[in-house]
C-alpha cells in the first residue's frame, strides 16, 4: 500500500505482544484494536521462526490493508520486504537507518527508537520517517528500555521535524502528563492488548492520546 508519508495518523500506534494479549491470536488483537481506533500497527515477534513471522505478517496485513492502517515490522527488514509490509521499526542496535533506507527505497516507512536528542537528529538525517521515543514511564514489556524524561521529550521535539510517538508505560492516565510536549502519538502494548475488551481500551487510549497531542 502506498501511503502519503506526511499524512499518516500516528495517534494510536499499536505494538503487538503475544505474551500479554487477552485474546487467542495476534490477528484478533489487531482487528479489535483497529476497530477501536488504532491507526498504525507494529508487529513485534521475538520468539517465532522467520517462516512463522512471515506468514503472520501476511495475515495481519490482510487485516490492516482494507482499513488503511500501515503495518510496520519490528526489526526485520527481510520480513518487511518479503511480506511487502508498509515499513520497519529499528532500535539503536539494529541495522542502521541509512542502510535500511538504501535497502527499502523511498516508499517504505522507517521508524527509529530514540532516547536522546542526538539519536533523534541522526535518525532524521539518515532518512527516518518517524521516531519512537521512550521509555517515558516504567514498563514491564521491555525491561532493558532506557528511561526518557519529559524534558528530554521536549528537547527531542525541538531537535527534529519528523513525527514521533512516545512509548513505555503509556496508558490513558500517564499520557496526560505529556500534554504540550509536541508528541504525535502514543505507542502502546498492554494498555490495549492486555485489556479484556481490546476495542474499548483502544477507544479510551485514542481519546486520551488526542487530548495530549492537542495540548
Amino acid at each position: 500500500m502506498n501511503f502519503d508519508k506526511t499524512k499518516i495518523d500516528y495517534t494510536l500506534y499499536l505494538v503487538t505482544d503475544r505474551e500479554l494479549m487477552s485474546c487467542e491470536t495476534i490477528e484478533q488483537s489487531v482487528e479489535s484494536a483497529i476497530a477501536g481506533g488504532a491507526s498504525v500497527v507494529q508487529l513485534r515477534e521475538k520468539e517465532c521462526s522467520s517462516r512463522e513471522f512471515y506468514e503472520l505478517a501476511l495475515r495481519v496485513k490482510k487485516i490492516c490493508e482494507p482499513q488503511n492502517v500501515p503495518l510496520i515490522i519490528n526489526d526485520r527488514i527481510d520480513i518487511c520486504l518479503a511480506a511487502d509490509a508498509d515499513g520497519v521499526h529499528l532500535g539503536q542496535s539494529d541495522i542502521p537507518c541509512s542502510e535500511a533506507r538504501r535497502i527499502l527505497g523511498t516508499d517504505k516507512l522507517i521508524g527509529v527508537s530514540a532516547a536522546l536528542p542526538e539519536e533523534a537528529v541522526k535518525a532524521q538525517a539518515d532518512g527516518a520517517d518517524y521516531l519512537g521515543v521512550g521509555a517515558v514511564f516504567p514498563t514491564n514489556t521491555k525491561t532493558d528500555a532506557r528511561c526518557v524524561t519529559i524534558d528530554t521529550v521536549k528537547e527531542i521535539r525541538k531537535a527534529v521535524t519528523i513525527p514521533f510517538v512516545v512509548i513505555g508505560g503509556i496508558n490513558p492516565q500517564t499520557i496526560g502528563t505529556l500534554k504540550g510536549t509536541g508528541i504525535n502519538g502514543a505507542a502502546v502494548v498492554s494498555a490495549v492488548v492486555s485489556q479484556t475488551d481490546i476495542t474499548q481500551a483502544a477507544k479510551k487510549m485514542r481519546k486520551a492520546a488526542l487530548t495530549a497531542i492537542k495540548g
